[in-house]
């Protein structure tokens, strides 16, 4: 169809925010922040996209400050910046990434569970921070150290998230996928990274019907060498007798019992410290590693969710996806907006 043939009527926005909601958006703040802070008058969003070009340093030092991210920033914001790859920001910065995912407290909802409609959960920011400082412990406990990979088997759920931030607060690697994928498809990703722990559901809910997965781990298990513990997380009920056949597996209470909860402790680490491990589809062979780096994802998603979405303190934000997925990732970065992230594990087409 060519331009001459499309209806008038669909030359026009189908939403136009009000002037109120402009005036109070975080990208309308962040425009004016940027326009006080570089002395450019910035009337428009082009002129601030096209700022954000010129100079890349001022804009990423900008979006630290108005975020709020926690950590020193250091000196240099930008070496190398015409190398592509060879560029680095912040390269004296340190942050931990899971500290500024857990800068709220309180009894206010951080997480809300549905998995279909046989589980119903709620965490709230106390509850997460609990999770996570039990969870940071049993890792460290299971050997756990900086760079060391944590692999996930898990759906979109409260353990989930927790797991990920605990790996994070210590400075270890993350790496997930969801349990409908099949042995083969789980070790041509995980067996790359050599995990020492492996954390996996006993199963999950989709369109209605329970599905153990203890077949499958009792295939994947043997062949993670590295793996020194595998923590089954019960969620279909089945993970006492899902871990009694593994090797070194343990369910999550046990994993957790000998830890009272404590303040966690995060870790400093580099800027371009390792993150998240993420995998190409495979389709042209062994799915390829893509490694995120902790401060990169950290002002990209705030940018992304805060800046562009508009997400901050208090509001709820969705988005269906499993943990096979990278919308997973960026879906638990709205916890460093100060969202409530609304979760949900299962079939969309079942009531």
């Amino acid at each position: 169809m060519t331009s001459a043939n499309i209806p008038a009527s669909s030359e026009q926005p189908l939403w136009v925010p009000s002037a109120a909601r402009l005036a109070d958006h975080p990208m309308t703040h962040f425009r004016a922040a940027a326009a006080e802070w570089t002395g450019l008058p910035l009337p428009d969003h082009d002129a601030l996209h096209q700022w954000s070009i010129d100079d890349r340093a001022a804009f990423w030092d900008l979006v630290w400050d108005f975020c709020g991210v926690e950590g020193d920033k250091g000196e240099r914001l930008l070496v190398d910046g015409d190398r592509m790859p060879g560029a680095r920001f912040f390269p004296d910065a340190t942050l931990n990434f899971a500290e500024n995912l857990l800068r709220i407290s309180g009894d206010d909802d951080a997480l809300v569970f549905w998995g279909e409609d046989r589980v119903k959960r709620r965490l709230s920011w106390d509850d997460l921070h609990a999770l996570v400082s039990r969870l940071q412990q049993a890792l460290v406990a299971a050997g756990v150290k900086v760079g060391d990979r944590v692999a996930a088997m898990m759906p979109n759920m409260p353990e989930t998230i927790a797991a990920m931030l605990a790996t994070a607060s210590i400075g270890a690697v993350w790496s997930s996928c969801s349990p409908d994928f099949g042995p083969r498809g789980v070790l041509d990703r995980f067996g790359q990274i050599e995990p020492t722990v492996f954390i996996a559901c006993d199963g999950y809910y989709y369109a209605g019907k329970t599905i153990d997965i203890a077949p499958k781990l009792a295939e994947i298990v043997p062949s993670l060498p590295t793996v020194r513990k595998t923590v089954v997380v019960p969620y279909i009920g089945t993970a006492e007798a899902s871990a009694a056949t593994l090797a070194n597996g343990v369910t999550l209470d046990a994993f957790l019992a000998p830890f009272p909860v404590a303040p966690v402790a995060f870790a400093a680490m580099p800027f371009a410290h390792p993150l998240y491990i993420m995998f190409s589809s495979g389709t042209t062979g062994v799915p390829k590693c893509i490694v995120h780096s902790a401060g990169g994802t950290l002002l990209q998603h705030l940018k992304e969710i805060h800046l562009h979405s508009g997400v901050g303190d208090g509001d709820r934000m969705f988005y269906f996806t499993t943990c096979g997925w990278m919308m997973w990732n960026w879906l638990v970065s709205g916890l460093a907006a100060g969202a409530t992230l609304l979760l949900y594990d299962g079939s969309p087409f079942h009531p």
